[in-house]
C-alpha cells in the first residue's frame, strides 16, 4: 500500500505565502526517489488543474503557466517529502490541493496517477 498525505494548507491573505508538504509512506514507498510527484488543484465547478511536478531522481520541475515564477516544487527523498512553496498567493489560487505520485510520468500528467493524497484546502482572501 502507498499513502500520501498533504499538510500546510490554510487561510492567508493575498500576497502571502504557504508551503504545502506531501509525505509518502507505506510498504511500497521504500524507493520514493523513483516516483514522479505532482501537485494538482481543484475548485468546485471546474476541472482539476495541473499545478506542477518534480521528476524522480532529479530536481527537474515543470509548472503550469498560472503559477510559473510564484510556485516552487522541491523534494527531500531522505524524508519521503515533496514540498510546494507558494508565494505571492492570489484569490484565484484558492482550491483544494492534491499531491499525486506515479512511476510513470505520463499517467501523472494526465491526472491518472496511481497514488493520491486526500487533498488540503488553501484559501486566499483578497
Amino acid at each position: 500500500q502507498v499513502h500520501l498525505e498533504e499538510s500546510g494548507g490554510g487561510l492567508v491573505q493575498s500576497g502571502e505565502s504557504l508551503r504545502l508538504s506531501c509525505v509518502g509512506s507505506g510498504r511500497d514507498f521504500s524507493t520514493f526517489k523513483n516516483y514522479f510527484v505532482g501537485w494538482f488543484r481543484l475548485v468546485p465547478g471546474k476541472d482539476r488543474e495541473f499545478v506542477g511536478r518534480i521528476n524522480r531522481n532529479s530536481a527537474v520541475t515543470y509548472y503550469a503557466n498560472s503559477v510559473q515564477g510564484r510556485f516552487t516544487i522541491s523534494r527531500d527523498d531522505t524524508k519521503n517529502i515533496v514540498y510546494l512553496q507558494m508565494n505571492v498567493l492570489q484569490p484565484e489560487d484558492t482550491a483544494v490541493y492534491y499531491c499525486a505520485a506515479d512511476e510513470v510520468a505520463q499517467r501523472l500528467m494526465v491526472g491518472q496517477a496511481w497514488y493520491w493524497g486526500r487533498g488540503i484546502q488553501v484559501t486566499v482572501s483578497s
